[in-house]
């Protein structure tokens, strides 16, 4: 498929890639995703921060929380740069 102007990319190569994610890639691409929404709705208003909602009489489990979205977010950086290498 040729691509067109403002695609980026064709959408077998798209699937291609998404077929290429490990498990252990989409729970880190599904952590950044919640991570991101979560700083959204903070940036709305920070008593829509679900992490705290949700944990917030768990500190321990919510700092948990936290560092796993940090962690997701350097690993996808990690997997974006070699599937910008393909």
């Amino acid at each position: 498929m040729k691509r067109g102007k403002g695609q980026l990319i064709n959408c077998d190569g798209f699937k291609n890639m998404v077929k290429e994610l490990t498990i252990l890639d989409r729970i880190a691409l599904v952590l950044v995703i919640i991570g991101g929404l979560n700083w959204g709705l903070i940036a709305i208003s920070p008593m829509y921060d679900i992490v705290q909602l949700l944990l917030g009489s768990m500190p321990a489990l919510a700092q948990l929380v936290y560092l796993l979205v940090g962690i997701a977010a350097i690993y996808v950086a990690v997997v974006m740069m070699k599937f910008a290498r393909k």
